[in-house]
Parts: structure tokens; sequence; C-alpha cells
């Protein structure tokens, strides 16, 4: 096998290794900002690699992050009560206070300065 210009030089020649993946493109893959990557990655989150100095991610890792924040929907053992629609406005109460409007401030200072 020939070695490709990644490999020259460096001893590996015909070895495998699977593709580190760059933050950017992981946000990518997900759909996500470079930023929330990062961060994730950063408070330990997510699953990375450190190679020099910045952040690495494999295949792996990306299947991981998906696995992590996968949310599967509940069930509930009995069915969750819902109240009955009501139509129109509600029935008023007989302790309820009626609300009424003040005058506009300008139209209150108008007055106050005319008197």
């Amino acid at each position: 096998m020939a070695p490709t210009s990644d490999d020259e030089g460096t001893g590996l020649e015909g070895t495998s290794r699977p593709p580190l993946y760059r933050p950017i493109e992981v946000a990518r893959l997900l759909g996500c900002s470079e930023w929330w990557v990062k961060e994730q990655a950063r408070k330990r989150r997510i699953p990375f690699s450190w190679i020099g100095g910045s952040y690495r991610f494999t295949d792996d890792h990306v299947n991981a992050i998906v696995e992590i924040f996968e949310k599967q929907p509940t069930f509930s053992a009995t069915p969750v009560p819902r109240k009955p629609a009501t139509q129109g406005r509600p029935a008023e109460s007989a302790d309820a206070t009626q609300l009424k409007a003040r005058a506009p401030r300008r139209l209150r200072s108008a007055s106050n300065t005319a008197a």
C-alpha cells in the first residue's frame, strides 16, 4: 500500500485509524453550534480526545454524544386527567372586584394645572 500524504514519514504506513473530527465538523453533523460542542466538552459532559491542545472527536464519540442527549418518551401507568375545555368567558365569582381604569396621566396633570 502506498503511503498517503498524511502517513508520510510517520511510520504508520498501512495502518488504518479512525478519522478525528474537529468541533466545527461535529457541530455540523449534530446540527448545533461549535460553541455548544466545545462547552459540553469543557464541562466534561461529552466524550472527546484532547490532542495538540484542541478537542478531537471520533465516530464513537459522536455516537456517544447522540446517545447521551437522547430523550425517550415516558409512559405513565395511568393517563393524566385533562380539564374539560371551557367555552366563552369563565363565570365571575361573587367576591371578584370590578377594576376601573384611571384617566391617563397627561389628562390628570392637565386637569390639575387648570384647577
